[in-house]
């Protein structure tokens, strides 16, 4: 049984082709530039060219791609972009406008000469993954299933913050779910608020296999769980130390024990540990963390989680992890069957056996048979 897996950050694309018949460290893997950073890119040399640009298809991850279409406005060159497409750089398109960035509708949008500079936005594209994969011989026509992760705010309403409708949203999934694959959907079930992972849905529609898209941390979180020292411990905390967000989770025999999400932007090592100490003896506040610009914090158990040097049951992924380097804490930086890039990928492997449970055996199977582990006891149901 194959699964493609695709984890979407900021910087890169992590994409791991899981193959039950094989040790999972012999899946075939790539690390590829993020689609925001090529649209960042491409938007770039259009503003080198002095071109205008016109941005279509949907709502995808902002940030490099955004930080270029403001670029290109403020320098005076023509920018322009269809609804969804605007939505990528912002949610309230009149916000889009201020910067200089004109709306217009898909007809206007195709009615543009050839030298005009024409971008498609979206952050999952099947099609260039596959011929990526049969150049070198690999076919992508028996795969049983599509897993793609990526972060989504959703769609807050005008009057509610972004970091507490998200943050609530995160409560509303643990308290019902309490489980970290309770971030991951089947393509029909996703819901209505995380347009990204809507989108996503949309732009792999013509799958024939089913799809399964998860929020980015929770993947990584639960792929961390695979490192070989994640199994001395029955209580643990990960944190999973992104680009643009910090979250960890304290995991313990019951599930999931607490968590929060901050700016990693907003933190240095003295005030992550501080977060991380005080998510571990339980004294962490939601509202001193939102009024400390994070997004929240939330607390489900009372008994403290020792922080015990050298025992490791601080685990740390992510791609700025190195935050942590020299921690007094005694960080154990993830390393799931040998990557910690594809930690990401292996948490959406793992998710999709609760996603479709017809698979559940066999993936529990592949991914327990290495180093003597077996699914996580905070993800068996």
């Amino acid at each position: 049984m194959k699964i493609l897996a695709v984890d979407i950050g900021t910087g890169t694309q992590d994409i791991l082709l899981f193959d039950s018949r094989l040790d999972v460290e012999n899946a075939f893997k790539l690390v590829l530039p993020s689609p925001t950073m090529m649209v960042h890119r491409k938007i770039q040399q259009a503003t080198h060219q002095q071109a205008a640009v016109v941005l279509t298809g949907t709502v995808m991850g902002g940030g490099p791609a955004a930080w270029a279409a403001e670029a290109h406005a403020r320098a005076g060159l023509p920018i322009y972009a269809t609804p969804l497409a605007a939505a990528t750089i912002n949610d309230d398109l009149s916000k889009v406008e201020a910067l200089g960035i004109q709306i217009i509708d898909d007809e206007d949008a195709a009615q543009f000469p050839p030298e005009v500079c024409q971008i498609c936005l979206r952050d999952f594209d099947f099609q260039i993954i596959l011929e990526v994969f049969q150049k070198f011989h690999i076919p992508l026509d028996d795969l049983a299933a599509v897993a793609v992760a990526a972060f989504d705010h959703g769609a807050a309403p005008p009057e509610i913050s972004d970091r507490k409708f998200r943050f609530d949203f995160i409560r509303n999934q643990i308290l019902e779910y309490n489980s970290l694959s309770g971030f991951a959907w089947q393509s029909r079930d996703i819901p209505k608020t995380l347009t990204r992972l809507r989108a996503i849905g949309e732009s792999a529609k013509d799958l024939h296999v089913p799809l399964i898209v998860m929020d980015t941390a929770p993947a990584a979180v639960l792929g961390a769980t695979f490192d070989p020292a994640a199994k001395n411990h029955d209580r643990i905390m990960i944190a999973n130390v992104g680009n643009f967000h910090t979250l960890a989770f304290r995991l313990g025999p019951d599930g999931i024990e607490g968590l929060f999400e901050h700016h990693t932007g907003l933190l240095d090592q003295v005030s992550l540990e501080h977060y991380l100490l005080s998510l571990a003896d339980g004294t962490l506040s939601n509202d001193n963390t939102f009024e400390d610009h994070g997004h929240g914090a939330l607390i489900l158990s009372d008994q403290p989680l020792q922080m015990d040097y050298p025992d490791y049951n601080l685990i740390v992924t992510g791609p700025r992890r190195s935050m942590l380097a020299g921690s007094s804490l005694g960080v154990h930086q993830a390393v799931p069957f040998g990557d910690m890039m594809l930690a990401g990928c292996f948490g959406l492997i793992a998710a999709t056996a609760d996603c479709v449970p017809y698979y559940s055996e066999i993936i529990h199977y592949s991914l327990g048979k290495i180093n003597g582990l077996g699914t996580p006891p905070w993800e068996i149901h």
